[in-house]
């Protein structure tokens, strides 16, 4: 018997049939717009073949004025269904199905044509949308009807209509957005005409034996948002218009709290979509930080939901749902819930991937294939950077032998676990050691290696990452100065008021450590609910307490300094940047920027501001955290070079600015695919 028996189970949709209760949700990876449709199809046929029992594409603009920015994928031409005829081919023929998602983002149109009920520009948009009349309502359904029925003519098996996360239908729904007052507003039976009219026109174009699944936002997270009322009013007559399937959508992309990070608990949010459960007769879908089978296994076994939705996840892992059912979930990579080759590539106008698996999104570009001429591989350095080279090389057929002289695998990484809201780093690196154990990799521990043990190798790679920089404060020897190693290692006790030197990714890590005590609101969801100050929508609208957040009391009094006079974590996530500020500033942390660092004593940190160096003022301190960036460990590559060794430099020990393990592990993999 399977151990995931709900989640691996068929669902059964009366026309057809889904293979498993899985969905790989919408993302917009960039992929559409690269126009590459060979490389857009084999995307999602390696999910397809990793036997997901359905996809949902991401976003594609049913006009000119939904699109989400100038030159987004539209499904507007025949051109059009030729191409996206492509791709089904492609994952039909790898035996998956797949949805196209029709995105109309409304006023969060990247563009001077958006559209909204209302002219109310977004705060996160800087076009004013135009306020449609009845001619332009009508036209947008119109053309999203026409867009389904063009996904139908391509080859898709059904189409997800957008209406969540705070994009077009979405913005009729509240009054938040929506301040008319003719049949498009005013009530909320006007106010979910438009949603309600979408489905029912989009299911006359496309005929019964098609899916049409409704993303419904169960929680928008924003002032004025739909109660749980009007939720389950509205999908009953989304339902009774010809949906398919229902799915969840999680707070609108303006909410000011956190719905995906890797800070979010597992499956925060499948008690909202629970709520839902037999109110409606066709099958719901949860979605948001499910990450594992075991997660998907409880979701589904607790009745919280027909179906799961992960996006991420498939990224991490193409083949997630086979290795699942071979009873290999250890053997699945974790999506750490980062985002940081993902969203952050996304909202930066990148092309998407993901951290732990740089071929999301390259399949067709970074291939491993298997090796003619087997090597011997030393690789120095058991970080990230180290343990993806040791698996592609492996993969490819070369013998590799890692050493560190640490004695676990996981470089920083296992420093990074130690931060609450980053326990996810611990399941990636019991990953990396299952996958040293399953691919037959050596791996040597508390092995500190010299040129001479690597000269009976035929490859040599550095990855022995950085050291701390020395920051050169006079006084910073003393007894009450750590550097962020001792901290996060727990070596030695720090005080209650503390100075951070450097407000870069480390030092927000070492902050958000020392401000909290006790068990991380992550792994408990009601401290983290009443931390974010989101509550039931059948008690307040839009699931957002009155009282706002109510964050535990810090556990220290902490200063973070830097010497740049700009924002406090510029240089964090795109998507990410914001939460770790605000979780921050719940915790009292005092930010200060443009300092000189003049001296440490025992009182604390003197420092002063500007080139001038006026104003010297007196951090008060208990502990001197010393966060002040990183340099390469390049002794041994130096040494091999000295002796005429060849070797690849990677990681941190090649470039140690902002160093992050994206670049290590994407630069690991790209290399071993080389070798």
């Amino acid at each position: 018997m399977s151990a995931y028996p709900h989640l691996l189970a068929p669902l059964d949709l009366g026309f057809t049939t889904l293979k498993n209760r899985v969905l790989m949700g919408s993302m917009h990876t960039g992929l559409e717009e690269t126009k590459d449709w060979n490389r857009v199809a084999e995307f999602y046929a390696e999910r397809a073949r990793g036997d997901v029992g359905l996809m949902v594409t991401g976003g594609i603009g049913p006009n000119l004025e939904g699109s989400v920015l100038p030159g987004a994928a539209m499904m507007t031409t025949q051109a059009d269904i030729d191409n996206h005829s492509i791709v089904t081919k492609r994952v039909h023929d790898a035996g998956g199905k797949i949805a196209m998602q029709i995105l109309h983002a409304g006023r969060y149109a990247y563009g001077p044509k958006c559209v909204a009920p209302s002219a109310i520009k977004s705060p996160i948009s800087p076009f004013p949308p135009t306020e449609l009349d009845e001619e332009g309502i009508e036209k947008q359904i119109q053309d999203i009807a026409d867009t389904a029925k063009r996904a139908r003519e391509a080859g898709y098996d059904g189409v997800e209509i957008m209406g969540s996360e705070g994009y077009f239908l979405n913005q009729f729904l509240v009054t938040h957005t929506n301040k008319r007052e003719d049949r498009w507003g005013g009530s909320y039976e006007n106010r979910m005409r438009l949603p309600i009219e979408v489905v029912r026109r989009t299911r006359e174009a496309v005929g019964d034996d098609f899916i049409i699944i409704y993303r419904l936002s169960m929680i928008d997270l924003v002032p004025n948002g739909s109660t749980h009322d009007e939720v389950v009013q509205l999908a009953k007559e989304v339902e009774k218009a010809g949906a398919t399937i229902i799915n969840t959508g999680i707070g609108w992309h303006e909410a000011r709290i956190p719905t995906i990070a890797t800070s979010v608990p597992r499956a925060a949010f499948a008690w909202v979509t629970k709520k839902l459960m037999g109110q409606v007769n066709i099958p719901v879908i949860t979605s948001n930080r499910i990450n594992t089978p075991e997660v998907g296994e409880e979701v589904l076994s607790t009745g919280c939901a027909d179906m799961v939705s992960m996006a991420r996840p498939m990224l991490a892992d193409a083949h997630f749902v086979a290795k699942a059912a071979a009873g290999k979930g250890a053997q699945i990579a974790p999506c750490i819930g980062c985002n940081q080759a993902c969203l952050d590539h996304t909202f930066g106008g990148k092309i998407s991937s993901c951290l732990v698996n740089p071929r999301a999104c390259y399949e067709t570009e970074l291939v491993l294939n298997a090796t003619d001429a087997k090597k011997t591989v030393a690789i120095v350095g058991a970080g990230p950077a180290g343990l993806s080279t040791a698996m592609a090389a492996a993969e490819r057929g070369h013998t590799v032998t890692v050493f560190d002289k640490s004695d676990e695998i996981g470089g920083q990484l296992n420093m990074a676990k130690q931060v609450p809201g980053k326990e996810e780093f611990w399941g990636l690196v019991d990953w990396y050691r299952t996958m040293m154990d399953e691919m037959g990799i050596t791996v040597e521990l508390s092995r500190e290696v010299g040129a001479d043990d690597l000269t009976g190798f035929d490859e040599v790679v550095i990855a022995t990452g950085v050291m701390p920089r020395d920051p050169g404060i006079p006084g910073q020897d003393g007894d009450n100065v750590l550097s962020y190693i001792d901290v996060l290692r727990a070596k030695a006790p720090v005080g209650k008021k503390v100075a951070v030197i450097g407000a870069g990714g480390i030092g927000f890590d070492v902050s958000e450590y020392l401000a909290h005590e006790g068990e991380s609101t992550t792994v408990n969801l009601p401290a983290w609910m009443t931390e974010w100050g989101v509550t039931d929508p059948a008690e307040h609208r839009g699931g957002l307490a009155p009282e706002g957040p109510q964050p535990h009391a810090p556990a220290r009094q902490i200063t973070l300094l830097q010497r740049k006079a700009q924002k406090h974590g510029k240089n964090l996530g795109k998507t990410t940047g914001w939460i770790h500020r605000a979780a921050l500033k719940m915790k009292d942390v005092e930010f200060v920027g443009g300092v000189n660092y003049e001296k440490i004593d025992d009182k604390g940190l003197h420092v002063s501001f500007g080139e001038a160096r006026e104003n010297p003022t007196l951090i008060e301190a208990d502990t001197i955290v010393m966060c002040a960036g990183q340099l390469p460990e390049r002794s041994l590559a130096d040494a091999l070079e000295a002796k005429g060794i060849n070797a690849h430099v990677i990681g941190g020990a090649d470039v140690a600015a902002e160093l992050d393990a994206k670049r290590a592990i994407d630069q690991g993999t790209r290399l071993a695919a080389t070798l």
